[in-house]
């Protein structure tokens, strides 16, 4: 049975967005679903936030998910980086990073809340060999990340960058309470 788990970003929650609704179509596909609520913007940093998901991990195994919306892709980095081998050393089923970036964005407000997250580099042969699948979904018109940071952290995966014409951040201000091309992409992966 497959473990999705749903991260939100930077002042963001799991009952926003598309979260909910993917949540649901999940359950109703048979996945156990998590979505953790992670402190933001106030005490936001990869420790903190590591700390949080301490009481999910034992949840992650090789037919684990990770869905991940902005700051939240980063997170996903952060934990597949940190990965031990209970997964037999062949990592998690997929991770599918919407609006994900690496590094600073360029804007001082959300770069000073981002803070660790956003100086971490990463151990990106480690990344790689914790998850099988990697997929990613980036606007044209995303007014937080820039196209380019997207499109940069898919070479450091080595993975698919599918680029949605105005879709905005991918949030309910663009318009996505539902991400029906995301939920089709987790089918084929875990059916």
């Amino acid at each position: 049975m497959t473990n999705a788990f749903i991260i939100h970003g930077t002042i963001g929650s799991p009952d926003e967005n598309w979260f909910p609704w993917l949540k649901a179509r999940l359950e109703k596909l048979g996945c156990w679903v998590y979505v953790p609520r992670f402190p933001t913007p106030e005490k936001q940093s990869v420790e903190n936030w590591m700390k949080v998901f301490e009481n999910y991990e034992r949840h992650v195994n090789g037919d684990t998910i990770f869905v991940g919306h902005s700051l939240g892709a980063i997170f996903i980095l952060s934990l597949l980086e940190t990965l031990k081998c209970p997964l037999n050393c062949s990592g998690v089923k997929a991770a599918f990073l919407v609006a994900g970036f690496y590094g600073k964005l360029g804007t001082m407000h959300f770069d000073k809340i981002n803070g660790d997250f956003a100086s971490k580099d990463f151990d990106w042969a480690k990344v790689r060999r914790s998850c099988r699948q990697f997929q990613l979904y980036a606007s044209d018109n995303d007014p937080y990340v820039p196209f380019s940071k997207s499109v940069e952290l898919a070479k450091k995966l080595g993975a698919g960058l599918k680029v949605i014409k105005d879709a905005g951040h991918f949030n309910r201000d663009a318009g996505y309470t539902r991400f029906d091309l995301l939920l089709e992409d987790i089918k084929k992966v875990i059916q």
